[in-house]
């Protein structure tokens, strides 16, 4: 199962939200913290300035009356507030503190008491009684604060530019993993368009140089194959003719037995060296099945039986000449080095349409299981007189990546060879042009 958190964008998200909160919850911690002593501080800035104002007015201008809110009361009033206590809120005793220190030594600071406006009573030593200011409360009321407003907006912005620099990031990347997957398939790989930071770039270009050289080289291989290949039908239908003309009728079939094991061998060759996507018209496999089969059983009546498990129904499909050449190999194959029944198993799993080719032979050893895909290899080396070029397995997993498949060889658990092809649900819902280009439960015995 596929989750969003394994993807490198799934992760750079995670990444930078995680990044996003913490430093905008550490921001506003902060801001709030420095918005409280700012507002201490001007709290105190004020009542130090209409304190000292009063005195001067005090001195000068006794006669003229005070500003609203502001007096002077005696010092044995029974309005004098009470000392502060221990109990006062840390703001309130920040602010006394502060306060204190702002004014000359052994000046007595007060706060009114609860329930009337917020007011310090100040007494110096040089005071003639308490001078009484007001001050603005150090945390007024607020129905909703401006500041969660706009740190949201910020944060949803920021996560929105973050997200989109992460996948402008990840995006060049993506395609190239697409483009290795691809190119691991043996499919047609386009060149990777680089971009991204410059390390990114420099991986790409590599990997399109890559693409080239092994393209080239594969080229050049398939034209080589399929030159000799080509140029050997002639002469072996040459010598397959003066075959038949000879009088000694045992030396006559043995000569031919061997120049049909030669141009099977040159077919085997030009099947392997042909390079191009197969752009044939898909056919339910489930049919295709059942016609090879008994079109196999009639042109080799002694062969060994072939048994049908069709269960994926007539949603899969795949190219015809591609489903012809791998069952063709792999029913060789099975009735070559396996033992009967052959099993031609069809299914619907998670992952994809599974097409399987089974014996109840011997199967294969486990330590050679690596190698029955590679061509030209023999893992019987009695095999090689037979007419057996080594390269059966391995048109099957060309054939079947070509069409973007996936091919996994192994033995089964009671006996015999088992060769499973995983196919995606939509590889029969491609185009022709573009695979051109690029990449009811039935059992019975025949």
């Amino acid at each position: 199962m596929r989750r969003a958190i394994d993807t490198l964008f799934g992760r750079l998200v995670v990444i930078v939200i995680g990044m996003l909160v913490l430093s905008h919850v550490a921001w506003f911690a902060i801001i709030r913290f420095e918005r409280d002593n700012v507002q201490t501080r001007f709290a105190v800035e004020e009542a130090v300035f209409l304190v000292e104002a009063v005195r001067q007015h005090i001195a000068n201008t006794p006669d003229q009356p005070l500003p609203p809110r502001v007096r002077v009361v005696a010092l044995a009033s029974p309005d004098v507030p009470r000392q502060p206590d221990e109990d006062m809120p840390p703001p309130l005793q920040r602010f006394v503190e502060d306060l204190k220190d702002r004014l000359p030594d052994g000046t007595d600071v007060r706060l009114n008491e609860p329930g009337g406006p917020p007011s310090v009573w100040v007494h110096g030593a040089k005071d003639s009684g308490w001078i009484v200011v007001p001050v603005q409360p150090l945390r007024p009321p607020r129905s909703r604060d401006r500041m969660l407003v706009w740190l949201a907006l910020i944060f949803s912005t920021a996560v929105l530019a973050a997200l989109f620099g992460a996948w402008q990031l990840q995006y060049p990347l993506r395609s190239l993993a697409q483009a290795v997957g691809r190119f691991g398939r043996g499919q047609p790989t386009p060149p990777v368009p680089e971009r991204g930071p410059r390390e990114l770039r420099q991986l790409t270009h590599g990997f399109n140089q890559m693409v080239r050289e092994v393209s080239q080289t594969e080229s050049d291989r398939a034209v080589m194959l399929a030159g000799v290949a080509h140029d050997l039908k002639t002469p072996l239908a040459r010598l397959r003719l003066r075959a038949e003309m000879m009088d000694d009728e045992k030396m006559r079939d043995g000569v031919v037995r061997d120049v049909d094991s030669m141009a099977h061998i040159v077919d085997q060759f030009l099947v392997f060296a042909h390079d191009r996507p197969d752009g044939s018209e898909p056919v339910p496999v489930d049919e295709q099945c059942e016609r090879i089969a008994r079109a196999y059983r009639a042109v080799s009546p002694g062969a060994q039986p072939i048994r049908l498990k069709l269960e994926a129904g007539p949603s899969f499909a795949l190219p015809a000449a591609t489903l012809d050449r791998m069952l063709s190999n792999l029913l060789d194959n099975a009735h070559a080095y396996g033992a009967p029944p052959v099993v031609i198993e069809t299914r619907r799993e998670a992952k994809g349409w599974v097409l399987s080719v089974s014996d109840h032979g011997k199967g294969i050893a486990p330590d050679d299981l690596i190698k029955a895909s590679r061509p030209f290899v023999r893992l019987d080396p009695a095999r090689g007189g037979s007419g057996h070029s080594g390269l059966g397995l391995a048109i099957v997993e060309r054939l079947a990546r070509r069409v973007g498949g996936e091919c996994e060889i192994g033995n089964r658990a009671e006996g015999g060879l088992q060769v499973a092809m995983t196919f995606p649900f939509d590889i029969a819902t491609q185009p022709v042009e573009e695979r051109r280009s690029g990449p009811q439960h039935e059992e019975r015995v025949l």
